[in-house]
């Protein structure tokens, strides 16, 4: 049999390729097929099976009958897979007009160094393999630097996405929506991630409009399901030939609607629906001088929007700041979320020989994760304003030694402790505090453990970074209660039982009371045993110094 199909090869125009059908591979997939064909006219004899030709209609006798989803690799020949209509359409069937989205929330730790591990990845593509895949989605890149895109390939690859640096005007005027009429299958379309003077934007091409329905892609963008992202017309600008797979350069144009479903064989979506976007503002000092500002609107997605504010910052700071050498950074702001008593406040200061910005990127957009992916689905992203100043030297101290005054003290009496820091180029610092014994304190060990932000949150919140807050307040709570890391921690302990009760200390308590928390704390997720009692808590400031390392003394208390 022989069809044509249509799709964008230069602007805005659609326009007609040949189709010769070669078979059907059945069962392709779980009750899924695929139509084989080849693919000839206009540039594709040169240029083979693109990425942004996903979801080009293909037409038999004036019937649709799929989209071009599938293609192999390194192939000479443009062949590609033709996704049937009718599992486009069943997969994406249950989008409703004015459905609320509900997008799977992934758990994500305080600690946690992949934002992507919650979303799913197609099997990835070795060269010599004979076997079709989906075709790449292109991701296009504008106001990033190439080191970012470089940064995060990898994981943008492992996902199906194939990044591009892109040329763009910043993308769609927020305030505009385009014409319903320049849309027709076989029109490209972007769906918009960023836009602004940082911008980020996948394209692909409409299979089917029915009303205002549109199905588009011929296979899943990311898998993740119900969602609400803008998608704009695209316009392509040029085409490249690769000997991998060529590929569409295209730039946004004007916003068309949102997209609501992003399944398997297809993503959906309403032309005319306007999706609220997160204002995004960066404020770039060095060493307290204005240096540059970035502002931008970002998707509200909790598998998305920390991935995206991860790679913005990235870029933000290498941007502005030099690649390779020592360096620090201090990140303030707010995340300012829908229905929430009080914003995350973020502001913290890091510092390494070399790759700052990867870790100021992750730490910030860490925050984000936890809270989006909560069980709280009121809590919509609504502001996010960073202010980044940077530093070219590297501004660390390290806890070297802990040394008391006195090694046995008793009850009511005082004990001072000096701590030694040491920096760069044989740099030394003394912070010193004094510690009194209580009154009735029995006699024993008494341990003082100084450390840094990292290893006072593990030790102040095990329970409530391993279980899943109650209210929106204890999140939020939770997170702004995070120790900032230039300071010192100084965590006064007994080796004797203690709990936490949501996250409040418990320390040695009386018999009676050990034995009912004991009891219960195999029964309730609000009950933890710790290891150890802490009877205080004392914090020393590091100044504008990131604060590393860990020590621990011991005064013992006499009769």
């Amino acid at each position: 049999m022989h069809g044509t199909g249509r799709t964008v090869f230069s602007g805005d125009r659609v326009e007609e390729f040949q189709v010769e059908i070669l078979g059907v591979l059945d069962n392709f997939g779980p009750k899924e097929s695929l139509i084989l064909a080849r693919l000839s006219g206009g540039p594709l004899e040169h240029t083979g099976v693109m990425e942004g030709m996903s979801g080009s209609p293909v037409y038999i006798d004036g019937k649709l009958v799929g989209a071009v989803a599938m293609a192999f690799p390194f192939a000479k020949d443009p062949i590609g897979g033709i996704r049937p209509i009718e599992e486009m359409v069943r997969a994406t069937s249950s989008l409703a007009e004015n459905s609320q989205p509900s997008p799977r929330r992934p758990a994500v730790a305080l600690f946690d160094r992949d934002l992507t591990r919650s979303i799913a990845r197609p099997e990835p593509v070795t060269i010599g393999e004979n076997r079709m895949v989906e075709i790449a989605t292109p991701l296009s890149f504008s106001g990033f630097t190439r080191a970012t895109i470089d940064a995060f390939a990898p994981q943008l690859r492992a996902l199906g996405l194939e990044p591009r640096q892109a040329i763009t005007s910043g993308g769609p005027d927020n305030q505009r929506m385009g014409n319903p009429a320049d849309l027709k299958p076989g029109s490209m379309v972007t769906v918009e991630l960023l836009s602004g003077d940082l911008s980020m934007g996948a394209s692909g091409t409409v299979t089917y409009i029915d009303g205002n329905k549109l199905y588009a892609f011929g296979h899943r963008f990311m898998g993740i399901g119900e969602t609400a992202l803008p998608f704009a017309l695209g316009n392509v600008v040029t085409l490249l030939p690769n000997v991998n797979t060529s590929f569409k350069l295209v730039t946004a144009k004007d916003w068309m609607g949102a997209i609501g479903q992003d399944r398997d064989t297809a993503i959906a979506g309403e032309i005319g629906k306007r999706v609220p976007l997160a204002p995004v503002s960066f404020r770039v000092t060095r060493n307290g001088r204005p240096v540059q500002s970035y502002d931008c609107l970002m998707v509200n997605d909790p598998l998305l929007s920390p991935i995206l504010l991860q790679m913005a910052v990235f870029s933000t700071v290498d941007s502005t700041e030099r690649a390779l050498g020592a360096g620090s950074i201090r990140v303030s702001g707010d995340i300012e979320f829908q229905n929430s008593p009080a914003p995350v406040h973020v502001n913290n200061v890091y510092s390494a020989d070399n790759g700052v910005s990867t870790l100021v990127a992750l730490s910030t957009a860490i925050p984000l994760a936890y809270v989006m992916g909560s069980e709280f689905r009121q809590l919509a992203l609504k502001k996010i304003s960073l202010q980044i100043d940077a530093s070219d030297q590297k501004k660390q101290w390290s806890i070297d030694s802990v040394i008391a005054s006195r090694r046995e003290i008793k009850a009511g009496e005082k004990v001072q402790l000096s701590v030694l820091l040491t920096g760069e180029n044989g740099a030394e610092t003394i912070r010193r505090f004094d510690y009194q014994a209580p009154i009735g304190t029995t006699p024993g060990p008494l341990f003082f453990t100084v450390s840094d932000a990292t290893t006072a949150n593990l030790s102040d919140f095990r329970q409530t970074l391993t279980s899943s807050p109650r209210s929106v307040a204890q999140l939020i709570g939770t997170v702004n209660g995070l120790h900032p890391n230039n300071k010192l921690y100084v965590r006064v302990w007994r080796a004797e039982p203690a709990f936490q009760l949501d996250g409040a200390d418990l320390p040695d308590p009386p018999a009676s009371a050990y034995l009912v928390l004991t009891g219960s704390s195999t029964s309730s997720g609000g009950i933890t045993q710790t290891r150890n009692s802490k009877i205080g808590e004392l914090e020393l400031d590091g100044g504008d110094m990131v604060i590393s390392g860990v020590k621990t003394i011991q005064v013992d208390i006499k009769e």
